[in-house]
């Protein structure tokens, strides 16, 4: 892996414009998205179980997994600019077909689909277009800062479902629901337009598969770390709706208010955790949060109670997903940090693509007690793979903690990195 990698131009100032447009388009996106969070609702509206939600919500994803293998190759090829309005076509499209679908027949799929990759090249593209414009040991700091409009985004979706639930009824609400998800897209396309009108792209002279860049710059113990993420990501935005559902409590909009105001808050607190306090430690005060808010669950009675999980979970979310990009994708060399950080992503929803059909079958299974035993088992994952990370990865130095300093370099040189692809992080 190369040791050394040139600062982009502007890079000393993080909160630009270009900064405050990629905000902007990423809070549009996660609004959008977070307006989907119903689907489960929708599925079973159109006589589908629970197990049928985790099936078309694994298949979407199995289709975003398998583009990510050629998405990160396209980035470093083409540009992020192309792929990311590319995928945006994908996205409305998937988001119409929504719209458009009145039954559990193969539109639901297709459609399903087509928005799960759309939505997969999107974030991607966001992400690598805001690691390309700081240097290095800044790059932890700048996702967590872009990801705090996420936060935002998912209060905004989800109160705003929450009161077309309240008003609307069936089949109407989801209408709107899917109006505004293709809306919002749209919107999104319009701010990523501007923003990338003057991205210019050098292609790399190499540009290798995907599997041929895992071998090479395999990212380790945080790989399990992705998939436990996505485990959780199953509970809160495929299966909670229905649990909130089981248990006659009207939405969700009071847990996903707790969790994103939450999950701000210490995103903004910890941005510069992964200089001072080191990466390895947001990974496993972020595992632990998850663990126990998974658990938190258990004593939901009530909309109100569902701050308590929220708030823990949040704390999670908010250390883990910049820990976790930062890390992956360090292990790659900056000409192929599109390819780093879409393999990194795409470990992410193969914990969502697994754990989707086996929550819902195990929901179905064990009847009443099927909501208890899928926060057990997202528990327990969590748990797990914090005390296999505690053991591994967590014992080596973080490159990002240890070198930093008010004198850090821009430009880290090959004495920094050492030669190790595994065992260094210094790219992250």
């Amino acid at each position: 892996m190369e040791a050394t990698e040139p600062v982009p131009v502007g890079s000393h100032r993080l909160y630009t414009t270009n900064f405050w447009l990629a905000y902007a388009a990423n809070l549009l996106l996660v609004s959008a998205n977070s307006l989907t969070f119903r689907f489960a609702e929708f599925v079973s509206l159109l006589g589908g179980a629970e197990r049928t939600s985790g099936q078309i919500v694994s298949a979407g994803l199995i289709a975003a997994v398998c583009i990510r293998l050629w998405l990160g190759q396209a980035m470093d090829r083409y540009g992020t600019r192309k792929v990311w309005l590319s995928s945006g076509i994908f996205f409305l499209l998937g988001s119409g077909g929504l719209l458009l679908t009145d039954s559990l027949t193969w539109t639901i799929w297709v459609a399903r689909i087509s928005y799960a990759v759309g939505l997969a090249g999107m974030f991607s593209s966001s992400i690598v277009h805001i690691q390309n414009q700081v240097p290095p040991h800044r790059r932890t700091e700048a996702i967590a800062s872009l990801g705090s409009s996420g936060f935002l985004g998912t209060i905004l979706g989800t109160q705003l479902g929450d009161v077309v639930f309240r008003w609307l009824a069936d089949p109407t609400r989801f209408t709107v629901l899917f109006a505004g998800t293709t809306l919002l897209g749209l919107l999104h396309g319009i701010v990523v337009l501007r923003l990338t009108a003057g991205d210019r792209h050098e292609r790399p002279t190499e540009t290798p598969g995907a599997f041929a860049l895992l071998r090479r710059y395999w990212p380790g113990m945080i790989v399990l770390v992705a998939v436990a993420m996505g485990t959780t990501f199953s509970v809160t935005t495929v299966f909670l709706t229905r649990y909130a559902t089981s248990l006659g409590i009207r939405g969700i909009g009071t847990f996903f208010l707790g969790y994103s105001l939450s999950a701000f808050l210490f995103r903004l607190l910890t941005r510069r955790w992964g200089e001072t306090v080191g990466r390895h430690q947001m990974v496993l005060i972020g595992l632990a949060s998850l663990t126990v808010g998974s658990l938190l669950f258990l004593g939901v009675t009530s909309e109100w109670r569902f701050l308590m999980p929220a708030l823990v979970c949040g704390l999670g979310h908010a250390l883990l997903f910049p820990a976790v990009v930062s890390l992956g994708a360090g292990r790659f060399p900056s000409r192929y940090r599109g390819s780093g950080t879409t393999l990194v992503l795409g470990f992410i929803e193969i914990g969502t693509i697994v754990s989707a059909p086996l929550l819902g079958a195990i929901i179905d299974h064990f009847d009443q007690r099927g909501y208890a035993q899928m926060f057990y088992t997202s528990a327990t994952v969590c748990a797990v793979v914090g005390v296999l990370y505690l053991a591994t990865s967590a014992r080596r130095k973080d490159m990002d903690y240890e070198h930093n300093s008010p004198a850090l370099p821009d430009i880290m040189t090959p004495s920094d990195a050492g030669s190790d692809p595994i065992l260094s992080d210094t790219q992250g």
